[in-house]
Formats: structure tokens, sequence, C-alpha cells
């Protein structure tokens, strides 16, 4: 049986610096498997640029398991492309029409500026992760599975939350660029633990202020993050973060009169 191939066009965004001004460039694939992923796609165009001594493009890419969040592309408007609860490095080209026209950006949000064509710094993710977003208790070896017992539903919730894999698809396809999913995940999934409550209060004060410092705008509950998440975090992991945070300021209030 003999592989399915398409023709496709693909309208890339090519730029060579946050200072420089982009625009869309054209090129045309003929015979593309079906089979390839879209990150192999995109080798073959840079192989096929630098072939005609022409600048390949640049994008970011690691793991190709859908498990490091690296490969944030928008792909015909959708963060990591139309397929649900997936990675862009996940996608493949057999969810394409011979023939399709095929729009591909980086993620547009100022705290994401762009480095070149398809890729963005996405370090402001790490600056609320140094912000708090770890257990600095000193706790000794690790003790037995069993000596510190953490019901299931916990367990599960914090399991849920610690999925998030910071690829930013939620502040690309948010109309406020907000980071309140991913921080309300890396939030959770130590609040909720016993191990992480000691600083629940110092954490949920210091992340949330260091992602407001960074730019990033408010969730108003539109829930695009929610369905661009290729994770699947719930919306309901960021009123778990307003209520920590709120308690946590009451706390510093009352603290400080005193």
């Amino acid at each position: 049986m003999s592989e399915k191939t398409i023709s496709i066009t693909l309208k890339v965004w090519r730029q060579k610096n946050a200072q420089s001004a982009g625009q869309f460039d054209t090129y045309q694939m003929k015979d593309v498997s079906t089979s390839s992923s879209f990150l192999e796609m995109l080798d073959l165009l840079n192989e096929q640029l630098i072939a005609e001594d022409r600048e390949p493009i640049a994008f970011d890419h690691d793991c190709r398991e859908g498990i490091c969040g690296t490969c944030s592309l928008v792909i015909n408007g959708i963060p990591h492309g139309k397929n649900s609860l997936q990675t862009t490095c996940q996608l493949h080209m057999r969810s394409f029409e011979d023939g399709e026209t095929i729009t591909i950006e980086p993620y547009r949000s100022k705290p994401f500026p762009v480095v070149r064509d398809l890729v963005v710094d996405r370090g402001a993710f790490d600056t609320i992760m140094q912000a708090g977003g770890f257990i600095e208790q000193r706790i000794g070896a690790a003790q037995d599975a069993n000596a510190l017992p953490i019901s299931k539903t916990v367990a599960d919730k914090a399991m849920d939350a610690a999925a998030c894999i910071g690829c930013g698809a939620c502040v690309a396809v948010c109309p406020n660029a907000s980071a309140m999913l991913f921080t309300s995940a890396k939030l959770s999934q130590l609040n909720m633990l016993p191990q992480g409550r000691p600083e629940k209060d110092r954490r949920s004060l210091k992340m949330v202020r260091t992602m407001d410092e960074a730019g990033f705008g408010n969730c108003t509950n539109i829930g695009e993050c929610e369905a661009a998440c290729p994770k699947g975090i719930s919306l309901d992991f960021i009123a778990m973060m307003n209520r920590d945070y709120a308690v946590a300021s009451v706390k510093e209030f009352v603290g400080a009169l005193r």
C-alpha cells in the first residue's frame, strides 16, 4: 500500500528579533507524507530552504513526546493546532487536507517577546516559578511512601495540576494574555499537599505578584485557556489560587497591624 502524501501551502511568520518588524513568507511543499509529524514537516521545509541557500526557519522543539511544552506554535490561529489535548509535536500531517494553506505564528504576548521567527522567550514563566514554585523546607531523606497519608482525592487533584507542562498556550490564546492557569496549576500542586502547606501563604503572595509584575493580564473567565491547554488543566485551579491569595493577603494585612 503506497504512502499517502499531500501538497500544502505554508504561511510562516519570519522575524529577525524582537526589535525587527516581521512578516509572513509563503512556501510551497509537495509530497508531504501524512504519517510525518508537524515538526518533521518543518524539518523538511528547512532542508529545502538550506538547499536553496535560504535562511531556515527557527522554531522551538525538544522531547517531541508531548511532555516538555517546548513546541509552542500557533497553527491556523490555535495554539498547538486544532486537535484538543495535544501538543504541536504530537500533531501529524494526516490532520490536514491536500491543497490546504497552513498559517504558522509564534505566541502573541508582550511577556513572551519574539526571539526569532517562531521562537519566543518564555522566561517570564521561569521568573514566576523562581518566586515560589518549590518547597524550601528541609525534610532530610525521602520518607516511606505511606509515612505521610494523603487522601486519594487530594493526591489526584494535585497530580492533575502537576500535569501542566508550562507551554504557554493558555497565555497565547487568552485575549488578556493571562498566565493565571499556568500559575494556579503550579501553586495548587504544592499548596494542596502537606509538604507544601507550611509555605502556602508566602508562595501564593509571591507567585501571584510576580505574575502581575511580569505583565500578564487578568483572568475574565473566558475559558479559552482550558480549551487550548494540551493537558486539560481545569479552570478550577484559578478559583483555588484566588482563594489562597485572598486568605494570604488578609493574613499579611492583619500581621502588619500587629
